[in-house]
C-alpha cells in the first residue's frame, strides 16, 4: 500500500518563489518516499535531473504554465526542450479562453500537437483543464473526448492556480473535487488515466481521489500524506 501511494504523487515544485536551493530540498523528499515524480518549472528540469539521477523518481515539467496562453508553437517548442533537458512527463495547460469559447478544433489541434512532441521524445503528456475556469460538465466532457481523440495519456483538473476573483476582490481556489474526477474518469477512454491536482493535502483526501478513478495527483504535502500512510499502514504496508 505504502509504494503505491507513493506512486500515485507528482511531487509539485512550482511556486513562482521557490529557488534552487528548494529545488534540492524537495528532490530529496521526492527521493526518500520514491514517489512517482516531481513536477518542476522549465528551468528547472535539467537540474532535477541531475539531483534524481540514479533514483526511480521520473523529472515531469509544465508547459503553458499556469494560465496556458502561449501559442501552440511556444508549447510545442517549450515541449520539445524539456524533454531534450531530461522530462519525460509533460503536464500542459489548454488555451482556456479557447476551451471557453467553443472553439474546440483550436484546443484538439493543440492538445494533440503537443501530445506529438511527447510521444516522439518517449515522454507522456498531462493535459491541464483547469476546472476552477472550465465549470460546465459539457466543456469537461468535450475535452475528455478530444484528449481521448488525440491520444493524451492523462486529463488532469488543475494546475493548482486557478485562482478566481470573488465579488469582495479576495480570490479563492477549489482545485480537484470528486465530482469532476468522476466525470473525467467516465467520459475518458479507458487508455486515458485521470490525475488530480489542486488541494489535496492529506492522506484522505489521497485515497478519496484514488478511489475516483485518480492514477496520479500533484501534491506538495507530499511528506505530510506519506508519513501519515506509514503510521496508518506500516512502513512495510
Amino acid at each position: 500500500m505504502i509504494t503505491e501511494l507513493a506512486k500515485m504523487i507528482d511531487h509539485s515544485i512550482l511556486h513562482p518563489t521557490l529557488t534552487d536551493a528548494d529545488l534540492e530540498r524537495e528532490c530529496r523528499v521526492a527521493a526518500k518516499y520514491d514517489v512517482a515524480s516531481v513536477c518542476v518549472k522549465p528551468y528547472m528540469v535539467k537540474k532535477a535531473a541531475e539531483l534524481l539521477k540514479g533514483t526511480d523518481v521520473l523529472v515531469g515539467c509544465v508547459i503553458g504554465f499556469p494560465a496556458g496562453n502561449s501559442t501552440t508553437e511556444v508549447k510545442v517548442f517549450e515541449t520539445g526542450t524539456a524533454c531534450k533537458e531530461g522530462a519525460v512527463e509533460i503536464d500542459m495547460v489548454i488555451n482556456i479562453g479557447k476551451a471557453l469559447s467553443g472553439e474546440w478544433g483550436y484546443v484538439e489541434k493543440e492538445t494533440g500537437a503537443v501530445t506529438q512532441a511527447c510521444h516522439s521524445s518517449g515522454a507522456i503528456v498531462k493535459v491541464i483543464f483547469e476546472t476552477d475556469y472550465i465549470t460546465r460538465d459539457e466543456d469537461k466532457i468535450r475535452l475528455c473526448e478530444i484528449c481521448t481523440k488525440v491520444n493524451a495519456d492523462y486529463v488532469k483538473t488543475s494546475s493548482g492556480f486557478g485562482f478566481v476573483k470573488d465579488k469582495d476582490g479576495k480570490y479563492y481556489y477549489t482545485g480537484a473535487t470528486i465530482a469532476d474526477l468522476e466525470l473525467m474518469r467516465k467520459h475518458s477512454g479507458p487508455r486515458v488515466k485521470v490525475k488530480a491536482a489542486g488541494g489535496i493535502r492529506t492522506l484522505d483526501q489521497l485515497l478519496a481521489v484514488r478511489e475516483a478513478g485518480c492514477s496520479r495527483c500533484g501534491a506538495t504535502a507530499t511528506a505530510a500524506i506519506m508519513e501519515d500512510a506509514i503510521k496508518r499502514f506500516g512502513a512495510g504496508g
